[in-house]
């Protein structure tokens, strides 16, 4: 369930979607992250599919919310090197 949802996420979008797995990740256990990251990584396969998901990240970097920051610094790390 864990990475279906964040490749669903990671699908829509969004700032909001994006936003929700750095939350996740913030607080996700070793198991849960690597469902995740996989998750992220599914969505990143998908040709046309994968959102600028770095770009979104980086704004969701200067969040206010130190979980939010500290996810999106994890997510930004699972997306390097996966973009075609």
């Amino acid at each position: 369930m864990t990475r279906w949802t964040a490749e669903a996420l990671v699908l829509e979008g969004t700032v909001a979607a994006v936003r929700l797995i750095a939350l996740a990740a913030a607080e996700a256990d070793d198991n849960q992250t690597d469902w995740m990251r996989t998750g992220v990584h599914d969505a990143l396969a998908e040709p046309d599919g994968a959102p600028d998901v770095p770009a979104i990240c980086g704004r969701l970097a200067r969040a206010p919310e130190e979980a939010v920051r500290r996810g999106a610094t994890e997510i930004l790390a699972w997306t390097e090197g996966t973009w075609h």
